[in-house]
């Protein structure tokens, strides 16, 4: 969740790639690149270390992240950012997109560890929080400071030497601190507060499937993992839970799972669909419910006369269909309940629906809604009692209920935590930018000056650098204008797209066509991008000057008078 500048040893920034991988990308209309199907290198996500990302797609596959194409058409006026394809994934982001829509509440944070100067793929997140806050929600944006002390080993002085930076450039760029907040993890006592609650749902085990961590992994370093999933959750501190948005790179998923799990973990009831007295997993509710619908058409009435026989007889000759997306929407067990993103395995679970339904022999299928006590004190769990209106049935440790619809029943039963001193999350949601390349080639580092440019750099030094960089152009002018430029191959074609064409789509797509079509060398190319980005740093850093003033009014202590130690832990 925390945008950090990319070490040498790889990425945990949005800026920080090994470069393109293999494979070939294709033109999008807007201008922008997407991946299409090619060679691929194994997907490994490390917030701190090497992560690697041989095919964007991949990520789909292997950790449940969705295309950002999917939701996109739900988004009004979109960032320049998800029509060019640069923000490619999401988790959940639709119920964001919604809220956005019907101007219901909604947040959007993330994090920066203050390990160096803010540079160009943090003005990617910069952007990402603002572009929220003007649509409307509640904004955030913090200082990953213990992180920077327990992962990265600084010394509280060297993080207080760059903390200021990162919010001075997120004013600049347009953050309103008056509607939005701004502050530092170790200064934020319900953060703090709200770790060690969380820290009661985690244990390490699955410290080490995430992360890795092992016998060496110092005590402070877990500690802040768990903070981070408080910053996650803080917004809904804030007012009610809320739908909030994470704008991350995908090295920074890791934190959006395991907040998302430790969410659902804190709430006080579970609320799942149920047809029977019988339990049923997520899988086995997928099938139970298409027996249910396909018998159900053919009764008169349904509440009498499906039964648990005959639904066992029809499933025994249904063949599921394979897990894929279709399976993970319409599962009981994803975003609804908080169990899994995963989609359910159909094929797997037929033999143990078939056996609970035959076992239930001739006792009636009944959709009903399931509230299970999860975390309820008493008084809670009777107050649900008492507010489900309607038919229902109370059992030790659940209720059934038989006229609510799901939604009702989720609204209900956050209604009643709330009301009885619990938090009510909502899992977040998160949208993933793709890494920019370094000017270089290969990734961008901070180690390698030449790669990237610092939101502080001096604006010649930032026209030398894009002026000096790596292009996907041909050997000789000959061949560019004979064959075109590779354009999806070039680091200064991404500035353009990713920075300096700003809101204006047309530039970019003019950009890419003259490029590919050999209309377009890259010494003028290079040479237009330079200017640009000169007057985009002396432009930024005017406004920072400028709003120098306003930060030093807000609520935010950027000078810490902790003592600890430095170097690596």
């Amino acid at each position: 969740m925390d945008e950090d500048t990319p070490e040498e040893t790889g990425p945990s920034a949005p800026a920080g790639d090994s470069g393109h991988p293999e494979g070939t990308r294709t033109a999008r209309a807007d201008g922008g690149t997407e991946r299409a199907d090619g060679p691929t290198e194994d997907v490994a996500l490390d917030p701190w270390g090497s992560a690697s990302v041989g095919d964007y797609a991949d990520l789909f596959e292997e950790f449940g992240i969705e295309a950002f194409d999917d939701v996109a058409d739900d988004v009004v006026d979109p960032h320049y950012l998800m029509r060019r394809g640069v923000i490619f994934g999401h988790r959940e982001y639709d119920a964001v997109a919604e809220a956005m829509a019907n101007d219901e509440p909604f947040a959007a944070l993330s994090g920066f560890m203050p390990t160096g100067d803010p540079h160009i793929g943090h003005k990617l997140v910069f952007d990402e929080i603002i572009w929220h806050q003007e649509q409307g929600g509640d904004a955030f944006g913090l200082i990953a400071d213990l992180e920077a002390h327990s992962a990265r080993g600084m010394s509280w002085d060297e993080i207080d030497e760059h903390a200021r930076n990162y919010p001075l450039s997120l004013l600049a760029l347009g953050f309103d601190a008056e509607d939005g907040e701004l502050y530092r993890q170790s200064d934020n006592r319900e953060v703090q507060d709200l770790g060690f609650e969380l820290g009661s749902k985690a244990n390490f085990s699955e410290f080490e499937a995430i992360y890795g961590f092992d016998g060496e992994t110092n005590i402070s370093h877990m500690q802040s993992v768990v903070t981070q999933t408080a910053d996650i959750l803080y917004p809904q501190l804030v007012d009610e839970p809320k739908p909030t948005v994470i704008p991350v790179g995908p090295d920074q998923d890791p934190h959006v799972r395991l907040t998302r799990d430790l969410a659902t973990r804190m709430r006080y009831f579970k609320v799942t669909e149920a047809f029977a007295s019988f339990e049923l997993d997520d899988a086995e509710r997928q099938l139970v419910r298409a027996a249910y619908d396909a018998l159900a058409a053919d009764v008169d009435d349904a509440e009498t006369d499906v039964r648990c026989e005959g639904a066992a007889a029809w499933l025994a000759d249904y063949e599921p269909p394979e897990a894929g997306a279709a399976d993970r929407d319409a599962a009981d067990g994803d975003a609804a309940d908080g169990d899994a993103d995963d989609a359910p395995d159909l094929a797997a679970a037929k033999s143990t629906a078939l056996d609970k339904l035959r076992a239930g022999g001739k006792e009636p299928l009944r959709p009903r809604v399931r509230f299970f006590d999860r975390n309820a004190t008493d008084e809670a769990f009777e107050a649900l009692i008492e507010a489900v209106e309607g038919d229902k049935r109370v059992f030790e440790g659940h209720v059934d209920a038989f006229d609510l619809t799901r939604g009702e029943a989720e609204s209900l039963a956050r209604e009643v935590e709330i009301d009885h001193d619990g938090f009510g999350f909502r899992q977040p949601s998160s949208i993933y930018h793709r890494f920019m390349t370094g000017l270089t080639g290969g990734k961008m580092s901070s180690s390698i000056p030449a790669s990237h440019i610092s939101l502080l750099d001096d604006p010649e030094d930032g026209y030398e650098k894009v002026k000096a960089a790596t292009t996907g152009g041909r050997d000789t002018a000959e061949k560019q204008r004979e064959l075109g430029g590779e354009a999806d191959e070039c680091p200064v074609y991404e500035l353009y797209a990713y920075l300096l064409a700003g809101d204006d789509d047309e530039l970019t797509k003019t950009v890419y066509s003259e490029c590919v079509n050999g209309e377009r060398l890259c010494g003028g190319c290079k040479e237009q991008a330079a200017e640009l980005m000169r007057e985009f740093l002396e432009d930024h850093q005017e406004k920072r000057e400028e709003v120098e003033e306003l930060l030093d009014d807000l609520d935010i202590d950027l000078d810490s008078d902790r003592r600890g130690t430095g170097g690596e832990h």
